[in-house]
């Protein structure tokens, strides 16, 4: 079998060298939080730590919040590190991979730059985006190595039950194969956030980070929970890849996970106020189509009448507002919206997108 490598993402290219705009609703996370609201004197930080496989103070925190052993715990320079380390640790060239579609560009990367082969199992629209359990286990095979997920999922916000979850569990046990679970968003549930899918058993894998929910990206507090021998796989691997991490970066993230139920409350402020913004706006819309959500910080229409091509050039050109296109989780009549931008600012990019679709219907 010939194995073609992906060397580069398509995606991450355009969000880091196109995104920009006055009113940006492509970032997927909250609106950064503030180092000044962190309460942390410099007096507090060092650069220099101690160096071994993770700094104790922040691998019990993390343990702490994810309610997992700390000999489960793999620290992480956020979400899409831990994911490449999982996928890694896992996987060799010509494994198959068996991801869902839609999701974050990414993973279907990251397995091809492995070597993996890789097939899809459909979420689609006319089921609020929910995974069809039967038809994913029509789709795993007897050469399936891993399951790859996210939930809440990226770019629709469809979350998966843990009656399902168990489910997926028991295919992949059928066949010798893991779960990994893209879970850094699952705290957009906050009081009713579940446990991680990690406590379900130990062919689940699942990483996250403060990014998202919390607006921290900056610290790059990613996490992954595994069953242990394979968390000091991952650890090892790490050794490859980044093996030392900026220390003032972990003081950073341990003050942050201490102060979590203050940032938190912030986040559902703005959250639950961009959501009632944007259904409203949906409400209004029949060009477009989404299930709707209460939790989640992102949403991925699709536009019934037009090309969305053209939606976003002039949403872009003429009302300096940007969202993600669809075609880069595969499905082009799609954009995604990110709905963790301070209110102010979010609502007048939805007005804009709105004046936008005025215009492009006008021309139809």
């Amino acid at each position: 079998m010939t194995i073609q490598r992906v060397m580069s993402s398509d995606y991450m290219r355009w969000a880091k060298l196109s995104s920009h705009a006055t009113y940006n609703l492509a970032n997927s996370g909250l609106a950064g939080y503030r180092l000044s609201d962190l309460h942390v004197r410099i007096e507090d930080l060092e650069i220099n730590g101690p160096v071994g496989y993770g700094y104790k103070p922040l691998q019990q925190a993390l343990a702490r919040k994810s309610q997992a052993p700390l000999e489960c715990v793999v620290a992480t320079n956020g979400a899409s590190h831990g994911n490449f380390l999982a996928m890694a640790a896992l996987l060799e060239p010509g494994d198959e991979v068996l991801i869902e579609h839609p999701t974050y560009e990414l993973f279907v990367d990251t397995a091809k730059y492995l070597g993996a082969k890789v097939r899809r199992f459909m979420r689609r629209l006319e089921n609020d985006f929910q995974i069809d359990i039967r038809e994913l286990e029509q789709s795993l095979t007897p050469q399936t190595r891993l399951i790859v997920l996210t939930n809440p999922n990226n770019p629709t916000s469809a979350f998966t039950t843990e009656e399902n979850l168990r489910s997926i569990g028991a295919m992949a046990r059928s066949v010798g194969a893991h779960v990994l679970i893209g879970e850094i968003y699952l705290d957009s549930f906050f009081e009713q956030t579940p446990p991680s899918a990690f406590q379900l058993g130990p062919e689940f894998i699942t990483t996250t980070s403060l990014t998202k929910i919390y607006g921290l990206s900056g610290l790059r507090c990613g996490w992954i929970l595994a069953e242990p021998t394979l968390a000091e796989k991952i650890w090892s691997l790490n050794d490859l890849v980044a093996n030392i991490p900026p220390h003032a970066a972990e003081l950073l993230s341990c003050a942050a996970v201490d102060q979590l139920d203050h940032i938190r409350e912030r986040s559902r402020r703005i959250l639950d106020t961009n959501h009632q913004v944007f259904q409203s706006f949906m409400a209004k819309r029949n060009e477009l189509s989404a299930p709707s959500f209460s939790h989640g910080t992102v949403s991925f229409p699709k536009l019934l009448h037009g090309d969305v091509e053209q939606l976003l050039g002039l949403l872009r050109d003429k009302y300096d507002t940007s969202v993600v296109p669809g075609k880069f989780f595969g499905l082009k009549d799609h954009f995604r919206i990110g709905l963790g931008g301070e209110t102010e600012d979010f609502a007048e990019g939805v007005r804009r997108l709105g004046l936008a679709l005025d215009e492009l219907m006008s021309r139809a």
